[in-house]
């Protein structure tokens, strides 16, 4: 699933309306060292994404974070990820009522049907995005493991007591190579719109003080690193001594669809070991 403990997360390399750039940005990730990359899916032709940034690369796993479920036949998926190869997992997710609408229905339920049809199809691994301990007991039971989204320490530690130790954990870590707390806001306070993530963060002990005015200062340090480099890396150890096998830093700087790769670039030697 992938090479190593650091990955990267980026809406950058599926989203890119500069193509060149973005499979150039894809290389040069693996030539620094990055163990895999990970992609967002919102609908469209995720898999002409992940075919063109497979042909970018040479041996780096390519992962989906996730791809929708409300926005794919199952059997288009079975057939068009057996295509991808040994490089690419499938990484599901039952997404949000918000950005579904009416189709939305109970997510869990949701998500068995579909690993059901899955089955039948006779598709390889897959991870799912899970929050809370139902979906992660099904990533367990059904799938190879979890990716988490936005996520405390401590989650992590408890997700991996719920996966138990043979199964995989991979979580996304938001990062902000600067000492910009407003930015990392920026971004948590968008994700506490989404009722999923709110009730994720209240099972961990955070109330309604916690996310008034974009989050509290406590909650933002907690899901998003900033600062240095090692302010990064150290976030990224304390998740991987949390239970993860593998996190995903998602860097939040970019101005537009421009792929950050000046702070990849400097964060790599700190990471990669």
């Amino acid at each position: 699933m992938w090479n190593g403990r650091v990955g990267v997360w980026s809406r950058e390399l599926r989203f890119s309306r500069d193509r060149e750039d973005a499979r150039d940005a894809a290389a040069e990730l693996e030539e620094l060292g990055y163990a895999a990359l990970w992609i967002p899916d919102v609908g469209g032709d995720v898999f002409g994404a992940c075919e063109e940034l497979l042909a970018a690369t040479r041996s780096i796993p390519l992962l989906t974070g996730i791809l929708n479920i409300w926005m794919h036949d199952a059997a288009e998926v079975a057939a068009r990820s057996a295509a991808l190869g040994e490089r690419f997992t499938l990484g599901l997710g039952a997404s949000h009522e918000a950005v579904i609408g009416e189709r939305y229905a109970k997510p869990l339920s949701a998500m068995r049907a579909y690993l059901d049809e899955l089955d039948v199809l006779g598709s390889g691994d897959r991870l799912l995005a899970a929050l809370g301990p139902k979906m992660l007991e099904l990533s367990r039971t059904r799938a190879a493991g979890a990716h988490p989204y936005l996520v405390p320490v401590e989650h992590t530690r408890q997700a991996r007591e719920i996966l138990g130790p043979d199964r995989a954990l991979a979580v996304e870590q938001g990062v902000v190579l600067a000492p910009d707390r407003a930015a990392a806001r920026a971004h948590v306070a968008a994700y506490l719109e989404l009722p999923n993530y709110v009730a994720n963060l209240r099972r961990l002990g955070y109330g309604d003080a916690d996310f008034a005015g974009g989050g509290s200062d406590a909650l933002v340090d907690a899901l998003v690193a900033w600062g240095d480099e090692e302010a990064i890396a150290e976030r990224v150890r304390a998740q991987l001594e949390a239970g993860a096998d593998h996190v995903c830093i998602q860097v939040i700087d970019a101005v537009d669809d421009t792929p950050p790769r000046d702070a990849w670039r400097r964060i790599a030697p700190a990471l990669i070991v």
